[in-house]
């Protein structure tokens, strides 16, 4: 399938090392192979239970094979880095012979460092010069990236990545992590659209069902989040301060995160976002609540430091999205199903959407009803039970996403739909907010306190 896609990609196809599996790759109308045949003592006996000359064989015969069959040959020496290195030598000379256009010597259980990597891919470069080497780490203990960055460094030219660094086990170096070090760090120009690295991350991580760590670089939703007061004050002065990679480069935005080690500075900045301009002495009440919610644990989301401050200033509450009905119907052999009336802005909107489930179906509708005046990505959700008990408060928070804007929100309910409706509209209604606020960014908001001001103003502005 992905071969008759007509995609600006050669494609490669894993094979094993027999010909019933060069047949299936020629049948697939693949553009190459990548054959793997073990090549350390532990795979060769254990696995395979064969000789040295069975596997040297082996080689010869299936790339033969292959490149008879019109296929460009990558071969894989399947965990290189603990094989006897004469060995190895002999039977990357043995695939070379036979036609291999590529040899990629494996570091199948990741026990390479980043200056054996180097030492290691150094020596094969020198004893076959002419020979393209790639380089295919595992990161079990994590340093597939770096490792294969030495690998380069000492003349591999070519890299295996993954989305995410997913892969068997620990995973396999990072596609984000690799191409971003290489172009910031050792300046190497990288043929990537970058900027698509965190929209494709998420697209992943949905398909595949494996969520990344908050704290993955590049695409964790924590890798451009500031919390920390010192921080915070920081970046608002030079982004560079603590930001070596510019979130725009892969896709992401800086935010700035309310909670226990937040700054008042960095609490001022978020609410300044939303149109909201505390006082020194509103600040530091608000600055107060959001410690001692922080302290208690407390998950402090976008949409509860505006609740706070609305409540600390005495400010009317601004919900630009009201929702007035929402109706979901589920069952056995039923399509769930959600439809729902909106409120924005005096203007009535009614949408209706299907799911997989009813949250999904509720979350879909608003989504649809919502596009016809916000495009609003939901990028992130995620629910928790807060007893354990099947009559529990359910908790869900979302991240929310438009443009450079995002928004944290959350909602608390015994049903689960009900939760997820309250933190999207949360979410959205905070998004407006920051979007009305920066819509107006000639309008002032302040309060004398017998303090004298002086500045000049354009009459016309």
């Amino acid at each position: 399938m992905i071969a008759k896609e007509g995609l600006k990609a050669e494609i490669f196809s894993f094979a094993r090392a027999n010909k019933k599996d060069v047949d299936a790759v020629v049948g697939s109308e693949a553009d190459a192979v990548f054959l793997v045949i073990p090549s350390s003592e532990i795979h060769i006996k254990h696995k395979l239970g064969k000789k040295h000359e069975d596997i040297l064989k082996l080689a010869g015969e299936c790339i033969q094979y292959a490149k008879d069959h019109g296929l460009k040959v990558e071969f894989g020496a399947e965990d290189a880095t603990r094989s006897e290195e004469q060995f190895l030598k002999k039977l990357i000379a043995v695939s070379v012979d036979a036609g291999a256009d590529i040899v990629t010597p494996c570091d199948t259980v990741g026990v390479l460092t980043p200056e054996r990597a180097y030492t290691f891919y150094s020596d094969l470069v020198k004893n076959f010069p002419n020979v393209v080497f790639g380089v295919h780490c595992h990161d079990d203990f994590g340093m597939a990236g770096a490792n294969s960055i030495a690998a380069l460094r000492a003349g591999a030219k070519e890299v295996h990545t993954t989305i995410n660094g997913i892969g068997e086990r620990a995973g396999n170096a990072a596609l984000e992590e690799v191409a971003v070090a290489l172009e910031l760090i050792y300046g190497v120009k990288v043929p990537l659209k970058m900027n698509l690295f965190y929209e494709i991350s998420l697209l992943v991580s949905t398909l595949t069902g494996v969520q990344v760590q908050p704290n993955k670089a590049i695409v964790g939703e924590n890798a451009f989040a500031h919390e920390s007061g010192i921080h915070t004050h920081a970046v608002l002065n030079n982004p560079m301060t603590y930001e070596p990679i510019p979130p725009s480069l892969v896709g992401r935005t800086r935010r700035l995160v309310v909670g226990k080690h937040a700054g008042s500075r960095g609490i001022r900045a978020v609410l300044n976002e939303m149109g909201i301009f505390p006082n020194e002495e509103q600040l530091k009440e608000i600055f107060a609540k959001v410690k001692m919610l922080g302290d208690k644990g407390k998950k402090v989301t976008d949409s509860d430091l505006l609740s706070i401050a609305e409540a600390i200033m005495n400010l009317p509450r601004h919900s630009p999205l009201k929702l007035q009905e929402l109706t979901v119907v589920t069952g056995n052999k039923v399509t769930p199903t959600a439809s729902l009336k909106l409120k924005v802005r005096n203007k009535v909107i009614i949408a209706a959407a299907t799911g997989v489930g009813p949250v999904d179906a509720a979350i879909n509708a608003i989504r649809k009803a919502v596009r016809t005046i916000e495009p609003i990505k939901l990028d992130e959700y995620h629910v928790k039970s807060i007893s354990g008990r099947t009559n529990a408060i359910v908790e869900v928070v979302v991240h929310l996403s438009k443009g450079d804007m995002t928004a944290t929100a959350w909602g608390a309910h015994q049903d689960i739909v009900i939760a997820s409706v309250e933190s999207m509209l949360n979410g959205i209604n905070n998004i407006l907010s920051k979007e009305n606020a920066s819509n107006h960014p000639f309008s002032i908001r302040f309060r004398l306190d017998g303090c004298k001001m002086r500045g000049e103003f354009n009459a016309e502005e």
